[in-house]
């Protein structure tokens, strides 16, 4: 079994080709070639999260094992930690341990990019970042290197954070700016990510018809980044039925308060295969709280990665 560190797990990561490994993996779960059980979840201390996510194909295999602590970054600590292993289905024989917290990270990303690519209306404006963290950084990647997009606008509650990470995307090449208050640049972008830990809604009531929402913050029911009255008004895609139910804190706050109706909500695999359009005629918001399957395509990638390495070298 071959080890790779997060360093290692992230250049095998290309955000476009887990993209489309994400979309493969949507069409092999229809054909009924995949198994991917519900994710197990219990909490921690500290306001922690431990997350238990299996899947497999019939050909690989995969387990990721994460936790989430979102109070880490307060002392300079991972928010989110965990391993991967990918094993081949028939033999059980283990062939890669990844680092988890990594898959995560592109994983996420990578299925924003792949919603964007569908359904954004206009990506010829800067995006709008709320977060700092992990997420926040690989979206820029993503939607830098899937989309194009070259200005982004950085909002968070520590603006040293902010700073530190528009100082390194601008390093790589990427105009980066932090501002202090995202109403200031509403009007101007048309792409918005919101990538944080809130559990009271961070985005205004009402955005412009033309705006795709990355909502990935909120993976806990207490937790909401979009608030009621936007869902009311938008097109609503979620990344898996099952887990948004379970797991989406702004969609379920919203229900509750009768602010949306699940019928309202199409589901991202029907947008990729069917060329489903969403309901309504609002902004689109796309809201993911992640599943196995997408780790699966990570593990899809990273195997092949592997088997190309395998395969150079005894040439």
């Amino acid at each position: 079994m071959r080890t790779l560190d997060r360093q290692q797990t992230l250049e095998r990561l290309d955000y476009p080709a887990l993209a489309d490994a994400c979309a493969r993996v949507l069409a092999s779960a229809r054909a009924g070639h995949t198994e991917c059980p519900a994710r197990g979840a219990m909490g921690l201390a500290e306001g922690g999260t431990l997350l238990l996510m299996p899947a497999t194909d019939g050909r690989l295999a995969i387990t990721k094992l994460v936790t989430v602590h979102p109070h880490n970054s307060r002392h300079g600590r991972p928010t989110i930690q965990g391993e991967m292993v990918v094993l081949d289905a028939a033999t059980g024989e283990r062939q890669l341990l990844v680092d988890g917290g990594a898959v995560s990270a592109r994983r996420t990303a990578a299925v924003s990019l792949l919603a964007a690519r569908q359904l954004a209306p206009r990506t010829d404006t800067p995006m709008l970042v709320y977060g700092a963290g992990t997420q926040a950084r690989t979206h820029l990647e993503a939607f830098r290197d899937g989309l194009g997009l070259r200005e982004a606008y950085l909002y968070s509650r520590t603006r040293s954070r902010a700073e530190a990470l528009a100082a390194e995307m601008n390093q790589a090449g990427m105009r980066v700016s932090v501002i202090d208050d995202p109403a200031t640049v509403l009007d101007t972008v048309r792409v918005i990510v919101t990538a944080t830990t809130s559990t009271r809604p961070i985005l205004p009531t009402a955005l412009p018809a033309d705006t795709f929402v990355a909502a990935v913050g909120a993976f806990r029911a207490h937790m909401a980044e979009v608030p009621p009255a936007l869902l009311a008004h938008g097109r609503v895609v979620i990344d898996t039925a099952e887990g948004a139910r379970e797991e989406a804190g702004d969609l379920i706050q919203a229900h509750e308060s009768g602010h949306f109706d699940w019928r309202q909500a199409t589901s991202l695999e029907a947008v990729v295969l069917d060329q489903a359009q969403p309901v309504g005629g609002g902004p689109i918001i796309f809201k993911s709280v992640g599943q196995s399957l997408w780790d699966l395509a990570a593990g899809q990638v990273l195997a092949e990665s592997l088997d190309r390495h395998h395969t150079s070298s005894t040439q």
